[in-house]
């Protein structure tokens, strides 16, 4: 192993050192750097020109300016733009942008588009699997700029106005619930009596959930409350027990269940401390919920103590994300009448000088990062979605599975144990050029939203033929390629014994 790293890591350097040269030559021959001061007619026009030269090196050839970053490069001194702005500045900047934009969008959408797979390679051919399928086409085609500016009229502008009186229409509620109780129906399967009984369940909880929301102008002042916590981690409860042990081990459901029992109750006591906490509190709560879970499945595990501790960590962390949320929803109102009802930003990564709480700072991040990661996220989501249903499919049909379900396995255990380990082996590339492309930055979604990302930076850098700003994009983008995949290859070998990494 570790001479397959120092091997990898000593090829990939030299790749991105020829590679440094040849995007440095054709950034810098791309173009004239003093185009624009060339048509200055003020009387500083050459003194302006000398002084870009100067600070660019322009009198040099261009190989020399290489060597000349290179090795600024190698004492950790990036340059600076052609304005005389420090690179290394910028970038910081600029990396930290792009991960809070991307970041969230790439988990969401490799989490779901995941989920979402598996059940449309299980349901093959039902008319959720033609659903997903037909949606995952109408994502992955849309223009990017197009969705993002959707989302900014529709999900920002008409939003913001319609929460001045967050009353549903009618029509709205039925077309929700005859949606929702066809997406039920289509997940359910099974003969037309059983689909009729699941639309018609899926069709009035909607229904009723949306006219109740709508009486009660829920959404002016949101909030789960102590009912809500409790029921909702009662049923997790029971389905991640389901998913880690089946429900015909009681040992691990009864651990699930105390523990989502103990943290909604736990919800009750936290007030003070919730009211503004740090994220230092909130990581402390949070490793306590772990501890107090996992104590909660050794005393109730028996002899699935295993089992019963991973299902009641899981209840206990989905319960505890049900307590922020539940704050974090309360302090909706106050934030929106701060900026004086117009909660979903638009423009930037942070409202200028807003000052708060810690529920209002994390608000004023939420609603300014929610629409452009939705933007990236649907294609995202579109491509994890096919590429895991194809490599579900593949593995089902092989012979180690149907092995594994003629020796009586469950089909919860053939399923995650067997199935979806291999199936993942191929989606590990996938994943690897999608984080690593994460550094890469979103340039048509960070100028329709106005962040001030890695991409941005590597467009400014190339329309104004300034070599520094687009050599600092590649070297971090560069990396993070190289690394992603190298992590890739070391993960195959950890889902496939077969693999040996020499």
């Amino acid at each position: 192993m570790v001479v397959f790293i120092v091997r990898r890591l000593v090829i990939s350097a030299c790749v991105l050192l020829v590679a440094t040269f040849v995007v440095y030559t054709l950034t810098a021959l791309s173009g004239d750097p003093l185009a624009d001061l060339r048509q200055d007619q003020t009387a500083q026009r050459a003194q302006k020109i000398a002084e870009r030269t100067k600070l660019m090196h322009l009198d040099q050839p261009v190989p020399l300016r290489y060597v000349t970053w290179l090795a600024g490069v190698a004492h950790g001194d990036l340059g600076s733009t052609r304005t005389g702005q420090d690179v290394g500045g910028l970038l910081s900047q600029a990396v930290t942008a792009t991960l809070q934009l991307v970041l969230a969008a790439s988990v969401l959408a490799l989490v779901v588009g995941i989920m979402v797979g598996i059940v449309s390679a299980l349901r093959q051919y039902t008319g959720f699997d033609y659903a997903v399928t037909l949606g995952s086409f109408l994502f992955f085609s849309l223009p990017s700029f197009w969705v993002a500016v959707m989302l900014k009229q529709f999900a920002a502008i008409e939003f913001n106005n319609w929460l001045r009186d967050p009353e549903i229409p009618v029509q709205v509620i039925v077309l929700v619930a005859a949606v929702a109780g066809l997406a039920w129906s289509a997940i359910m399967g099974g003969n037309l009596r059983r689909r009729a009984l699941a639309f018609t369940v899926a069709a009035l909880s909607a229904g009723g959930i949306l006219t109740y929301l709508s009486l009660t102008r829920w959404f002016a002042d949101p909030g789960l409350g102590f009912a809500v916590i409790l029921v909702v981690s009662l049923a997790s409860a029971v389905g991640i027990a389901t998913l880690v042990a089946g429900l015909r081990n009681r040992d691990p459901l009864y651990a699930a269940l105390a523990a989502a029992g103990v943290g909604a109750l736990s919800s009750l006591a936290l007030n003070s401390v919730l009211a503004d906490p740090t994220w230092a509190v909130i990581a402390g709560l949070a490793l306590v919920s772990v501890v107090v879970s996992a104590g909660i499945g050794l005393a109730l595990g028996g002899v699935q103590r295993r089992r019963a501790v991973t299902a009641a960590v899981l209840t206990g962390l989905f319960t505890g994300g049900l307590i922020f949320f539940d704050r974090f929803f309360q302090a909706f109102s106050g934030y929106s009448q701060r900026t004086f009802g117009r909660p979903v930003s638009t423009i930037g990564a942070r409202t200028p000088n807003f000052t708060g709480g810690f529920w209002d700072l994390t608000w004023d991040a939420v609603s300014h990062i929610a629409l452009p990661s939705m933007a990236l996220l649907l294609i995202s989501f579109a491509l994890y979605t096919r590429y895991t249903r194809a490599s579900m499919l593949e593995v089902l049909n092989q012979d180690y599975v149907r092995t594994a379900r003629s020796k009586g396995l469950t089909e919860r255990s053939v399923i995650t144990r067997h199935a979806l380990r291999n199936a993942l082996v191929p989606l590990t590339t996938l994943m690897a050029f999608d984080f690593a492309g994460m550094f890469g930055g979103a340039i048509i979604t960070e100028n329709v939203f106005g962040w001030r990302g890695l991409g941005v930076m590597f467009r400014d850098g190339v329309m104004n033929v300034d070599p520094n700003p687009v050599m600092a994009f590649f070297i971090v983008s560069g990396t993070a390629v190289v690394v992603f995949n190298m992590l890739a290859d070391i993960a195959y070998a950890y889902l496939d014994p077969r693999i040996r990494l020499t």
